[in-house]
C-alpha cells in the first residue's frame, strides 16, 4: 500500500455535547449531555482514518512538553502511526468544541495554539516527503515551511481549504502547491466558480463539500454530484477529513471518481456516527463490503 505522509494539525481538545449553544445572556448555569476529552484537529482525523483504510502513513505535528502532548504520542503509539514533532512553546493546542446534537453543529473556542514562528525540522520533514507517495498539507501555518520541501521532491500534493471563501490571501501559498484541493461551500456561494477557477490553474481534482447534502466533484473530465448518506450521527468531527481520505482510497483502488465518490460517502459517514476522529469500525473490508450493501443490495 502507498505511502502518505500527512503535514500538520494536531491537538488535544475538550469535546462538550450540548442540546444549544450556550447563550450571551444573563445566566450561571447551563447543562450539558456529556463530555470527553480526546484527539483533535485536521491532520489527526486524516492520519487515523488513512490507517484505517490501509495506509503506510507517517504524521508530522507540533506538540508541547507537556500531558496533553504525552496523551497525543501514546494514542498514534496505539493505533501504530508513526508520528514525529517538534514541541511548541506554548505547550500542546487545545480547543473546546461545543457540539450541537440536533444539527452537528460545532462552536470551537481555542484554549491554546501553536504559535506562528515555530522552530520546524526540515531536515526530518524532508526526509519523510522523499519517503512518501502521497502528500497531506494541512493549512497550518508552519506548514508553509514545507512548501519549497515538495516543490523540490515533487511530490503530489492534497490540500483541504476547509471554510475557504475563494479569496482569503493566506491560503494561496497552499493552493498554488496542491495538486488535489478540497474545501467546503459553507463560506463560499461562489463555490462552483472557485472551482473553475483552481481547474484552470492546473488542478488534476477539486472537490467542494456540502455537509449532510453531498459534495461536488470536478476533473478535467466535468462534473460530478454525489448526494450525502444516512448515517446517525454523533459528532461530526472528522467528517471532512475521512471523505478526503475516501477519495485518495478509491482513487488508489483505481476506480472511477463516481465509486471513488460513493465510497468516500461511506468513509465520512462512519466519521459522524463516532466521539472519535474516526470510527473503530473503519477498514479498506468494512467499506467494500458496505459499497456493495448500500449501492447494490441483494434482491
Amino acid at each position: 500500500m502507498e505511502n502518505i505522509l500527512v503535514l500538520g494539525g494536531i491537538s488535544f481538545n475538550l469535546m462538550i455535547h450540548v442540546d444549544e449553544f450556550p447563550q450571551p445572556v444573563a445566566q450561571t448555569m447551563h447543562s450539558v449531555r456529556s463530555y470527553h476529552e480526546t484527539l483533535g484537529s485536521t491532520g489527526g482525523g486524516k492520519s487515523l482514518n488513512l490507517k484505517k483504510l490501509g495506509f503506510n502513513v507517517n504524521f508530522y505535528g507540533v506538540i508541547g512538553e507537556d500531558d496533553y502532548g504525552d496523551k497525543v504520542v501514546s494514542y498514534f503509539k496505539k493505533e501504530g502511526i508513526p508520528f514525529h514533532y517538534d514541541v511548541s512553546p506554548n505547550g500542546t493546542e487545545r480547543h473546546l468544541n461545543f457540539m450541537k446534537n440536533s444539527t452537528g453543529e460545532r462552536l470551537s473556542i481555542f484554549l491554546n495554539s501553536t504559535p506562528d514562528n515555530i522552530q520546524t525540522n526540515k531536515e526530518q520533514v524532508e526526509k519523510l516527503i522523499q519517503e512518501s507517495d502521497y502528500v497531506f498539507l494541512n493549512i497550518i501555518q508552519y506548514c508553509k515551511d514545507f512548501i519549497p520541501l515538495l516543490k523540490k521532491h515533487k511530490k503530489e500534493v492534497w490540500v483541504d481549504l476547509h471554510d475557504y471563501d475563494g479569496n482569503n490571501e493566506y491560503h494561496q501559498d497552499f493552493i498554488e502547491v496542491a495538486d488535489v484541493i478540497q474545501f467546503s461551500s459553507e463560506n463560499n456561494p461562489r463555490y462552483k466558480e472557485t472551482m473553475e477557477e483552481f481547474l484552470l490553474r492546473g488542478k488534476k481534482l477539486i472537490i467542494c463539500t456540502h455537509g449532510d447534502k453531498g459534495s461536488t466533484i470536478l476533473t478535467q473530465t466535468g462534473w460530478l454530484e454525489t448526494p450525502a448518506l444516512k448515517f446517525d450521527v454523533i459528532d461530526t468531527n472528522g467528517a471532512g477529513d475521512a471523505y478526503f481520505s475516501g477519495i485518495l482510497y478509491g482513487l488508489t483502488k483505481g476506480y472511477e471518481i463516481e465509486k471513488t465518490a460513493k465510497i468516500a460517502s461511506i468513509v465520512g459517514g462512519m466519521a459522524v456516527t463516532s466521539k472519535e476522529l474516526a470510527s473503530n469500525e473503519l477498514s479498506s473490508d468494512f467499506v467494500e463490503e458496505e459499497y456493495e450493501k448500500v449501492f447494490y443490495p441483494k434482491a
